[in-house]
């Protein structure tokens, strides 16, 4: 038992003492820890910046659903350059065909939804405000869930008898009816009036490489309503020529009934299509699978910039590695008289072994201060999200602790061997 109180005595003894040598050059101290709060603040902010650049892509991805896949109509290339050349009818894509085949032979389906979409111009006035015409199912809300914010969604009996009814996204409804009741009103599209029945809240969408199943200026309406007004054939008109396209359907959206089996049926999903469509005409979307992968580039994002800024931590342990040794030269009468007294070895590179890591924990600890503030300053100046997680904080101050003991292990090393007599012999 005493000789425990004494270890602990002992131990205090030597952190004053650390502690108050440290005070003694207190610029020097300062200006050696300076290493270390911009190296931990710039591992904090590195690590924040690129947490916050995958996070509005991530966010998407889990929006869409991991349980959904989205296959879309594209037009082959090599189609659209006879196109170009011969001006005739272009017809690729989805088809209502593609659409029975998913129900018949694909299981674990849960839900199909089929969607034509087709971009349009309402009149507001004198302005045209450009929309995004959407006809699919009831089903449509169930699987891109928007909270309806007044009104009623798309039901079977519209599809039913192709009613010319719509729901609409509160952005477009607050530019459309500014000053009158939204439901019942009407708003005619493409030369067709549909009724609003309906509004739902708008999509947060941001700029990202992963489609967004629905937008801020969207006009829903029952399928068959679409197809008997629309129709499947496109006529576009520009400068001394003329564009036809007829597709079926540009997106069929279908939900599992398990996560567990996405994977699979999407390679189910993609050997049908390559049977149908020779041509190449239809693109899978998984956004599981897009999730995963978008997960797992973020996290080596983050180990290149925590390493890029880990640099600025080595520079940090080099500099007190370099304090420390002239520390040591200049308290080698001091190591001389404490070694002749009686301090052991391991006692002489506890006290310099306290010093660094005073240094590095206090530099550490105002590195994390600086490196809260700096991803604000960022997203003040730049527009850029960032994003502090607690891991980044723990991290970082373990690494500072780290630099410390492994920067200051030689110093105090080489201050524990230092002979007592030449010590004391030394001017």
């Amino acid at each position: 038992m005493r000789r425990r109180a004494m270890t602990k005595f002992s131990v205090a003894r030597d952190i004053r003492l650390g502690i108050n040598n440290l005070m003694l050059h207190g610029l020097r101290s300062l200006l050696t820890m300076l290493g270390m709060v911009f190296g931990v603040a710039s591992v904090i902010a590195m690590l924040a910046v690129g947490s916050g650049a995958g996070q509005e892509t991530l966010q998407q991805i889990r929006e869409l659903g991991s349980d959904v896949i989205i296959m879309d109509s594209v037009k082959p290339v090599a189609q659209d350059k006879q196109q170009q050349t011969t001006n005739i009818l272009s017809v690729y894509g989805l088809t209502y065909r593609d659409v029975s085949h998913l129900r018949r032979t694909i299981p674990d389906v849960e839900m199909v939804v089929p969607v034509k979409i087709r971009r349009e111009q309402v009149l507001l006035g004198s302005q045209a405000i450009a929309v995004r015409l959407v006809g699919t199912t009831p089903e449509w809300f169930r699987l891109v869930r928007r909270p309806l914010l007044a009104g009623r969604g798309l039901s079977p009996l519209d599809e039913e008898r192709r009613s010319a009814v719509a729901v609409i996204t509160e952005k477009l409804a607050r530019e459309l009816f500014p000053l009158q009741e939204i439901l019942g009103s009407s708003v005619r599209v493409g030369g067709n009036s549909y009724r609003v029945v309906g509004v739902v809240q708008s999509a947060e969408v941001s700029g990202g490489e992963v489609q967004s199943l629905d937008e801020n200026h969207d006009i829903y309406v029952p399928l068959a309503t679409f197809r008997e007004r629309q129709g499947d054939v496109l006529v576009k008109w520009s400068v001394g020529s003329r564009i036809v396209e007829r597709v079926e359907l540009h997106q069929v959206l279908v939900r599992m009934n398990s996560e567990k089996v996405v994977e699979k049926t999407a390679s189910s999903l993609q050997r049908l299509v390559d049977y149908f469509h020779k041509k190449e005409d239809v693109t899978l979307q998984v956004p599981l699978a897009l999730l995963r992968q978008a997960e797992k580039t973020q996290r080596r994002f983050n180990i290149v910039l925590g390493a890029i800024a880990g640099i600025s931590l080595l520079v940090g342990g080099i500099g007190i590695m370099n304090i420390m040794l002239a520390s040591v030269t200049e308290r080698t009468r001091e190591i001389g008289i404490r070694r002749a007294i009686g301090a052991r070895r391991h006692q002489i590179v506890l006290q310099f072994l306290i010093e660094t890591v005073v240094l590095s924990c206090c530099g550490g600890a105002l590195g994390i201060a600086l490196g809260l503030f700096l991803p604000w300053i960022i997203t003040q100046l730049t527009g850029l999200s960032t994003v502090v997680t607690s891991a980044s904080l723990i991290l970082s101050l373990l690494i500072s602790v780290t630099v410390g003991i492994v920067f200051g292990l030689y110093p105090a090393i080489r201050a524990s061997r230092l002979d007592p007599i030449v010590a004391l012999r030394h001017e």
